[in-house]
């Protein structure tokens, strides 16, 4: 049959079986199919602009077999429709359950022999760093600066130990040796907190200090120790890698020592008392890790420790040539 020029705005279809019929010429604007039977019919030509779908059920329709690879929706109509009253509960989607998924990401499945899994960031490592170990030849003394440190990236245990041993006469060994708490401050700079002893002045401190490169990859870092007897020392120190080729690197360093009272049993004045210089050539080996270098050091003197030394007949400036090595792992 052919009902393109069919006006059928009056009739009730509820009872009809339409799914052998082409209704793709007909007027179906003004028609209630709220209790129509649409499960067998072909809509693929259908003018459905003007159809109000607000009243049709479609919570219990089955799409799963529907193949609608071929077909074109390029040409149909949908603006007027409307599909507030629509119930789509029974369709594939919508959120998941609070349970979907166990907070482990597990799904309920052990762990094994092994246990939990640890991720990476929550990982506690270890370093160790030998910023210097050499041999000072005119002064007959080992130079050394040791750290190590256990912990995660955002807060960290750090030993660290540096001083002088002689080599001859008494073989004296002076040493400044720090327990601390290290955390990030910032993006280039880090805070350090604890206790130390220095076997020069034989006396506990407590220490802060903050560590972190400056502009120009300048790595600096300033320590204050607070002793026992109110004694106060400040230490500062700068570092530049001037880096010639891939395993060449020239490395000049300075450091200077402050104190705020003075102290004449351990030959110490008020102010800056000493500062020491280092130009060091270092050969970078085995990815970095190890590095033997030579180089020339000074030391000298500063305001009153200048006059102190001389009463004592010590010496007031020295130089030495120099050569170690400094490695990590």
């Amino acid at each position: 049959m052919n009902h393109s020029g069919m006006d059928m705005s009056g009739m009730d279809m509820s009872g009809m079986d339409m799914s052998g019929m082409d209704m793709s010429g007909m007027d179906m604007s003004d028609m209630d199919h709220s209790s129509m039977d649409m499960s067998d019919m072909d809509h693929s030509g259908m003018d459905m602009s003007g159809m109000d779908h607000s009243g049709m059920d479609m919570s219990g329709m089955d799409h799963s077999g529907m193949d609608m690879s071929g077909m074109d929706h390029s040409g149909m109509d949908m603006s007027g429709m409307d599909h507030g009253s629509m119930d789509m509960s029974g369709m594939q989607g919508g959120k998941a359950p609070a349970d979907a998924r166990s907070p482990d990401y597990s799904n309920g499945v052990p762990y094994g022999q092994y246990g939990k899994p640890m991720m990476m960031g929550d990982m506690p490592l270890w370093g160790v760093s030998v910023d210097d170990l050499g041999y000072q030849f005119d002064d007959d003394q080992i130079n050394y600066e040791v750290s190590t440190w256990y912990g995660l990236d955002e807060r960290r245990l750090s030993l660290r130990s540096e001083g002088s041993i002689k080599t001859e006469g008494d073989k004296e060994i002076d040493s400044l040796t720090s327990l601390s708490y290290w955390k990030p401050l910032s993006i280039f700079w880090n805070g350090e907190a604890g206790v130390a002893y220095d076997t020069e002045n034989d006396k506990p401190a407590i220490m802060a200090g903050i560590v972190g490169t400056m502009p120009y990859f300048i790595e600096t870092d300033a320590r204050a120790y607070l002793y026992s007897d109110g004694q106060v020392r400040l230490d500062l120190g700068a570092e530049y890698e001037w880096r010639l080729s891939q395993h060449w690197v020239v490395i000049p360093e300075i450091g200077l020592t402050a104190f705020s009272k003075e102290d004449s049993d351990n030959h110490i004045t008020k102010g800056f008392n000493e500062m020491d210089a280092e130009m060091r050539l270092t050969y970078e080996t085995f990815s970095r890790q190890l590095a033997p270098y030579v180089g020339v050091s000074y030391e000298t003197a500063l305001g009153s420790a200048r006059d102190q030394r001389r009463q004592h007949n010590e010496s007031v400036d020295s130089s030495s040539l120099t050569a170690g090595v400094k490695f990590w792992f």
